[in-house]
């Protein structure tokens, strides 16, 4: 048998300091985790930190296929989702030099209307690859450019016939007779009428599409050049009669057309600085300006002071060529109306909803 042997002094010291550490090590432990825990449960939930989120743009690929084979043309990649049609049409002019972007017209089904320059691609995308139709509009020229090439001819054609050059009338019957007052009267409204349009097109109007095929220029060009011709020709011959009921006639018709010339401007300036609400436009409403007023019958009076200004013009002079023109503006005029009308029953219906389109009753 072995006697269990005693522990010596030295040996009993080390193993209570070494007990003694266990217990102190233990005890700081304790008292360090139930601060840290008190420290958690005073601050409230633990919040983990946010994620980057790292944001990629998508560009889109715009497939551009004709319109009459549905064969590709070019592909505009790289569009970023901010661009404009107007910017892809760029693109695409520098990909297709010899169309430019006013001469482009792009849909996006083969039967459906032109896209404004103006829409945002984004919201035409359904995947990140835009397929839309292509088709040649022609050359095209500015809606100023248009509009004044096309009252700039009347003016000058009619003083050509009014200063009765040799070529037009036979210079000793021109020397002879001796013109009517209402002669010079007519070649005076006539030249403030086109004079107005022109510096209406300079400083008045706001023009928003921005370009026009040429044909329709031309076509413009043709019907108000070849009408001054022949008006022209008429009023300044030398046989020309006066009206039938003399000064009276000449001097109501006068002043007709001069309030239809000053009520067609005002109505064009309150319609280039129409009244907006926040972001919605609101249907232009009569001023303090009497020419104005009539805003409370038709929805167009500039249509309605325009026929106005050339009926005027037609009881002034008593000429067939006048009245025959003065009734295709009627037609025109009316068609012009009736289309404007529409689109503002869709815009201003509760304010429009009683208006005529250009005469009351009638249109």
């Amino acid at each position: 048998m072995h006697r269990r042997q005693k522990p010596s002094a030295a040996e009993h010291k080390r193993n209570l300091a070494a007990h003694g550490g266990a217990l102190s090590m233990s005890h700081n432990d304790t008292r360090s985790f139930f601060n840290f825990s008190q420290l958690v449960l005073s601050a409230g939930h633990l919040k983990s930190p946010p994620v980057l989120k790292h944001s990629k743009i998508t560009y889109f690929e715009v497939e551009i296929l004709d319109v009459q084979s549905k064969k590709q043309i070019c592909i505009v990649d790289k569009v970023p989702p901010s661009s404009t049609l107007l910017d892809v049409k760029h693109k695409f002019h520098k990909a297709c030099p010899q169309w430019y972007p006013s001469r482009v017209g792009l849909q996006l089904e083969r039967n459906g209307p032109y896209l404004k320059d103006s829409i945002n691609i984004q919201s035409l995308a359904v995947s990140s690859i835009i397929t839309l139709y292509f088709t040649d509009l022609g050359q095209q020229v500015g809606w100023t450019t248009f509009f004044l090439t096309e009252y700039t001819g009347p003016l000058l054609i009619y003083l050509l016939f009014y200063i009765r050059l040799s070529t037009i009338y036979d210079q000793v019957e021109s020397t002879k007779n001796f013109r009517h007052p209402v002669v010079h009267l007519a070649c005076f409204c006539h030249c403030l009428h086109y004079i107005r349009h022109l510096l209406e097109t300079l400083f008045v109007h706001k023009f928003s599409g921005g370009h026009t095929p040429l044909k329709n220029m031309i076509k413009g060009c043709a019907f108000y050049w070849g009408f001054t011709s022949w008006i022209a020709y008429y009023i300044n011959h030398p046989r020309y009669t006066p009206p039938s009921f003399g000064h009276r006639q000449v001097s109501f018709a006068a002043l007709a057309f001069l309030m239809c010339e000053a009520g067609n401007h005002f109505i064009n300036v309150t319609l280039a600085h129409q009244n907006h609400s926040g972001s919605k436009a609101c249907f232009p409403s009569p001023t303090y300006n009497p020419f104005t007023w009539l805003f409370f019958l038709v929805s167009c009076p500039n249509y309605t002071y325009e026929v106005g200004s050339w009926i005027s013009f037609t009881v002034m002079t008593q000429t067939l060529p006048v009245g025959i023109f003065a009734c295709l503006m009627v037609v025109q005029m009316s068609l012009w109306a009736q289309k404007k009308h529409k689109l503002y029953l869709k815009r201003f219906y509760p304010e429009v909803r009683r208006k005529a389109a250009m005469i009351p009753v009638i249109f």
